[in-house]
């Protein structure tokens, strides 16, 4: 009989174990669920429009030189020359632009490559020493 009487016991415990887990699986699963979806070339969730913005062309060279050069050039860091010393910036705008150029995409005493602009391109690193050049005078 107690055999019997655990047997149900086990039986009833069982089945509120399994109603109970369900819930708290729903639930589990809901809390664990993927925020988002990696969708790649080719997949039918690849289909929809993406709004991207495009370039507008290459910023000018007063916008590049206060993201990326002024922190340097407004005050020395390194040896870097301070934008408006006009004999620093003189003596550099003598060896002709292509010299700069090359020294700025290239990196020069303490100025690593491209500055600190390295997704710039060669036309806005130019405009942004003509800015300098011209703020030298």
């Amino acid at each position: 009989m107690l055999r019997t009487f655990a047997l149900a016991l086990a039986m009833i415990a069982s089945t509120w174990v399994m109603a109970a887990s369900s819930d708290h699986e729903e639930a589990l699963i809901e809390r664990i669920k993927p925020v988002g979806k990696v969708c790649l070339a080719g997949d039918d969730c690849a289909v929809a429009p993406v709004a991207v913005a495009e370039p507008s062309g290459p910023l000018p060279g007063d916008q590049v030189y206060n993201q990326a050069c002024m922190a340097c050039h407004n005050t020395g860091v390194a040896g870097a020359p301070k934008l408006g010393d006009a004999a620093a910036w003189s003596a550099r705008e003598a060896k002709g632009m292509e010299t700069l150029m090359v020294n700025a995409i290239n990196g020069i005493g303490g100025m690593p490559p491209r500055g600190t602009c390295a997704s710039c391109s060669d036309e806005e690193i130019q405009g942004a020493i003509e800015y300098i050049l011209a703020e030298s005078k």
